[in-house]
C-alpha cells in the first residue's frame, strides 16, 4: 500500500525481538543494581553465611 517490501518489515521486526531482549536484560540488571546499593546503604546484609543466619 505505501511501497514497502514485506520482507524487509520481517528483517526489522526480527532484529528488533533481539534488541529488545538486550534492553529488557540491562533494565533489571540496572534495578537489581539500583536496590543493592540502597540496600547497601541502609545498612542491610545481603548475603548471609550460614554461621551468621542461624543454620547448622
Amino acid at each position: 500500500m505505501i511501497g514497502i517490501d514485506p520482507a524487509l518489515i520481517a528483517i526489522i521486526i526480527g532484529v528488533d525481538r533481539i534488541l529488545d531482549m538486550c534492553r529488557t536484560t540491562l533494565n533489571v540488571v540496572g534495578d537489581l543494581t539500583a536496590a543493592t546499593y540502597v540496600a547497601r546503604s541502609e545498612g542491610y546484609e545481603l548475603l548471609q553465611t550460614s554461621e551468621s543466619a542461624g543454620i547448622g
